[in-house]
């Protein structure tokens, strides 16, 4: 094991900038209203899980079914672009059946390991050591945990006025963060 300051720092800011749960308690304290509870663990696991999953099996994955790294970007900036959308004029146009829990989908996936974050893996794995970046990983994962866990004390804190406000103009920006990584890979 080749631990390296640097790399682990990178890769953290990396994915925190990516993973954005800071910009998702407005996501998070919604999804919480409509279905109860989350568990935090629960969530926190599964993320986990499908990061390293993705970490080292994505780039094998997405080749097995013919899909290039760019057309997997582009879905997920769609999907990325409608959250966004429903954040800021305060629509629902993914109409799932209700689930009893929110936890795995859509917090675990998509929200804290989704497109974003299995593209950055698959960058990052090119230039950093996988341990460095598994360290990433952890450190925002403890992060995002110790974040859901708190969703009830930062709801009473903004109050109602506050996480409107917070919703819009973190809609904006995963709205600018879903059009900048369609224009990316759609080479614009």
């Amino acid at each position: 094991m080749n631990f390296n300051i640097k790399e682990i720092v990178n890769t953290t800011l990396i994915l925190f900038s990516i993973i954005d749960i800071t910009g998702n308690i407005p996501i998070v304290i919604s999804l919480r209203n409509k279905v109860g509870h989350i568990q935090s663990e629960k969530a926190t696991l599964v993320a986990f899980i499908i990061m390293l999953g993705f970490l080292f099996l994505g780039g094998a994955l997405l080749k097995l079914i013919g899909i290039d790294l760019a057309s997997f970007a582009i879905a997920g900036s769609i999907i990325i672009f409608i959250m966004a959308f429903e954040m800021i004029l305060g629509v629902q146009i993914m109409k799932d059946v209700e689930p009893e829990t929110a936890s795995i989908v859509p917090l675990a996936f998509p929200l804290l390991a989704g497109p974003g974050v299995f593209t950055t893996l698959l960058a990052i794995r090119a230039e950093y050591k996988v341990e460095n970046i598994i360290a990433g990983i952890v450190i925002n994962l403890v992060f995002v945990y110790i974040v859901l866990k708190r969703t009830e004390y930062i709801e009473k804190w903004l109050g109602r006025n506050g996480l409107t406000i917070l919703r819009k103009i973190f809609g904006i920006i995963l709205l600018a963060i879903a059009i900048k990584l369609f224009k990316t890979n759609a080479g614009l």
